[in-house]
């Protein structure tokens, strides 16, 4: 057990606390650089939170010290609720170095959370190097070193084959070497341990993005057409598709929402199914995704 600054294991207090939407980034977000966060969504009136909570507080406990807990009552946190599109509660996020990385939705028998937990401190307590491997491989395919990421990734997944900032990773690096076909069958060959991943799930949403924006034609022509016509939506769409293929992710979401302040119901919510595509395509701490999130909030539930 972890023992804290005068040799005493931390207090429950240290361990678990009360969270809010002002408090997530600190709280959460930040607080996970250092130590796994497990985010418990929860309200007064649910009955199996109120099995599930005090049992996952106990493993938190057990833990001493190496994961803690933020509970988050959903009645009073509505707009982070749905930004994590928490559908049904309780729900369960664990978050590592300021991301997801593992979850789940309703009860759970202790055994599951007694694995749950013991895999968040196994991902906090080293992995061999593997996480400054992928940390090397990123840089290179920053680099241009595309062949060299390739090489890298594939190995680190020889070591961890579920390894999904690996496996995005060797996608990206195919995409860079301009081998799409191979990129798509690494997708749909992905682990099913890690479909889920949202590393998987921003790179998926990168390549819809990438391959819409080829059909929706160049940006000045796509503006030209607007000023003409500032309600020609396909236009505006369009323009938000390729401008978020070319990493204005920006520009892109106050274009969706600009088409869906004029008429949110088009094309069967389009705008709507596209912002989350783009949200997806993030990072879920990316300032560009967390403020289109909250618009669209404010903007669906006023």
């Amino acid at each position: 057990m972890e023992l804290g600054a005068n040799g005493a294991a931390p207090a429950a207090g240290d361990l678990i606390k009360e969270g809010s939407e002002l408090t997530f980034m600190e709280d959460v977000i930040e607080a996970s650089k250092e130590t796994p966060i497990v985010v418990d969504f929860w309200a007064p009136w649910c009955g199996p939170c109120r099995s599930l909570g005090p049992a996952l507080e106990a493993e938190i406990q057990a833990a001493g010290g190496k994961v803690r807990m933020v509970k988050i009552n959903v009645d009073e946190n509505q707009q982070i609720a749905a930004q994590l599109r928490v559908q049904s509660i309780p729900t369960v996020y664990a978050f590592h170095d300021g991301k997801p990385v593992d979850g789940f939705m309703g009860a759970q028998p202790p055994s599951k959370l007694k694995e749950f937990i013991g895999k968040l401190i196994d991902m906090a307590g080293g992995d061999g190097g593997l996480e400054e491997a992928v940390k090397a491989a990123e840089e290179m395919l920053a680099e241009g070193a595309a062949v060299d990421a390739v090489e890298t990734f594939a190995a680190i997944l020889q070591e961890d084959p579920d390894n999904a900032p690996a496996y995005a990773g060797l996608v990206r690096a195919h995409l860079a070497l301009d081998e799409a076909d191979k990129a798509k069958e690494l997708l749909k060959a992905a682990p099913e341990a890690i479909r889920d991943a949202p590393e998987i799930a921003a790179i998926q949403a990168q390549i819809d993005l990438a391959e819409a924006a080829a059909e929706a034609g160049p940006i000045p022509e796509l503006r030209a057409r607007l000023e003409t016509d500032p309600d020609d939506h396909q236009a505006r769409f369009d323009l938000a598709t390729a401008l978020a293929a070319t990493g204005d992710t920006a520009a892109a979401v106050d274009e969706l929402l600009e088409l869906l302040r004029r008429d949110r119901e088009w094309n069967d919510g389009a705008a709507r199914d596209q912002l989350f595509k783009i949200f997806d395509s993030l990072k879920p701490d990316d300032p560009v995704a967390l403020r289109g999130r909250r618009k669209l909030s404010s903007m669906l539930f006023a």
